[in-house]
């Protein structure tokens, strides 16, 4: 069950605010476990049990943690984290490995490996990424390690965020989990929030998938086919998972949580730099704690530092997915951050105009969505074959009937607001970073209303189109 499905909007969702809102606080946090639970058991029951099991193995390793002491506590975070990334590697890159050791064996004559293949969890990265944050900041003595097991399975399970994030550390929530308001306001915001959400993903995302796919289904697309493509895609994936971060931000609005942001106008950044602060913001801050301070940082000279910023987007990219695709677009941010490090310490980099800065960054963007979008290195590369020109230049007659109007509207209003949302949130209030004024909510309410409306009717009319996030 999906947040942009007609059964969790008129039947889970009803229900659950129903009775969260009719029970008293001390038994909310049940309420959220039994539906969080429910909603992912929807998916696969037999899967439910992991879940479970990782959120147990955090709770018990956090307090034994706590109360050792001397080598034995750093063994015991050792042996945790190792566990939920020995999950993690199994259940998403076991089939990754395989078929490459069998690609590898039978190059040279051998028989393929048998092999039954592993079905990917939904979730598994996020909810591993949330067990593993929260046993290092309890080493770390960042935040004492919870006695109450509801409240902390509830956190893990919290089905705003269970599925594809933001990615949250346990102490954001910790005090919220013991004391929160729930006022008429929130649960308004919440609502306005989730609706941008919706709006954004069945209204822009999935109108222009179509297209997307059309084009990177192309035996040979020429120029404007690939470019057409690419910024197709640059576009349906922002509006797609910027929209489940503003639902899933809403939702826990509407429960009187307050998530952090994880997107702020990414497409509006001057650097790939400033790119990572402002895309899946929650991501990115966990990389840079967990894996590039845990690699050293900055602390052990220039060339390390370099290194780690490499290191840190390629594993990042693996994240993403068990393909050789993930792991190149990695490298790909890895290798520009690094090298736009060197260029500010060595006082090489100079400021330059917006007009000049924005559209270049993009560039570099759409090259690396490129990569993260194509099934294999084949597809990648016969894209930018056709993107430098190599199938010809014009539109192919092949992908000219499929394209549609419709589609074509949708991606220049998809431009125009990634490009005027930032000018308008700097004048009336950003409906991602703070309450709107008072006269700039209703007109957003107003407006927002008829397209949630609309958006319903076309969730109801379409084929079902999953978030794009779900697969990783």
């Amino acid at each position: 069950m999906v947040f942009s499905s007609n059964v969790f909007l008129f039947l889970f969702l009803p229900i659950f605010l129903a009775v969260y809102y009719l029970l008293p606080f001390r038994a909310k946090s049940a309420w959220i476990l039994l539906g969080s639970y429910a909603l992912y058991a929807w998916w696969r029951l037999d899967f439910l049990w992991l879940l479970a099991g990782v959120t147990l193995a955090a709770y018990f390793f956090a307090l034994a943690i706590q109360k050792a002491q001397g080598p034995p506590r750093f063994r015991l975070l050792t042996v945790s984290v190792v566990l939920n990334l020995a999950a993690l590697a199994y259940f998403k890159y076991a089939n990754f490995g395989i078929d490459s050791f069998n690609a590898a064996i039978t190059a040279v004559g051998f028989q393929p490996f048998a092999w039954t293949r592993v079905l990917l969890p939904i979730g598994l990265s996020f909810f591993i990424f949330h067990a593993i944050s929260y046993l290092v900041d309890v080493y770390r003595e960042e935040e004492p390690p919870t006695r109450n097991l509801l409240d902390f399975a509830a956190f893990i399970a919290l089905f705003p965020h269970l599925i594809a994030g933001p990615v949250l550390k346990y102490n954001l929530l910790a005090d919220q989990f013991r004391s929160r308001t729930h006022t008429l306001e929130k649960f308004s915001y919440g609502a306005t929030r989730f609706m941008t959400g919706f709006a954004k993903k069945v209204l822009i995302a999935d109108t222009i998938a179509p297209l997307v796919s059309a084009t990177f289904a192309q035996p040979g697309p020429t120029l404007a086919d690939s470019w057409l493509g690419a910024l197709a895609y640059t576009l349906q994936l922002y509006f797609d998972f910027s929209g489940y971060s503003d639902m899933a931000i809403g939702l826990a609005a509407m429960m009187g949580f307050k998530f952090p942001e994880n997107f702020n106008h990414p497409y509006i950044s001057r650097s790939i730099t400033e790119f990572w602060r402002r895309w899946h913001m929650s991501l990115s801050s966990w990389l840079r704690e967990y894996l590039y301070i845990g690699l050293g940082g900055n602390r052990k000279g220039r060339a390390r530092t370099y290194l780690n910023l490499f290191l840190t987007m390629l594993l990042g990219g693996l994240w993403h997915g068990a393909n050789f695709t993930f792991i190149l677009w990695g490298a790909w941010h890895g290798g520009i951050l690094a090298l736009e490090r060197r260029l500010k310490e060595a006082d090489l980099w100079k400021p330059s105009p917006a007009w000049l800065t924005i559209p270049g960054t993009m560039l570099l963007v759409v090259l690396g969505w490129v990569m993260f979008r194509a099934d294999n290195l084949p597809d990648a590369l016969r894209i930018y074959r056709g993107m430098f020109g190599f199938n010809g230049v014009a539109l192919s007659d092949t992908l000219a009937w499929q394209l549609q109007g419709s589609e074509l509207a949708t991606m220049l209003t998809a431009l125009v607001l990634v490009y005027v949302a930032p000018w308008w949130g700097a004048r009336v209030g950003d409906v991602g970073t703070r309450l709107l004024r008072p006269v700039a909510a209703t007109v957003a309410t107003a407006g927002l209303l008829p397209l949630f409306v609309i958006a319903i009717l076309k969730l109801s009319a379409q084929s079902y189109t999953p978030f794009l996030y779900f697969q990783f």
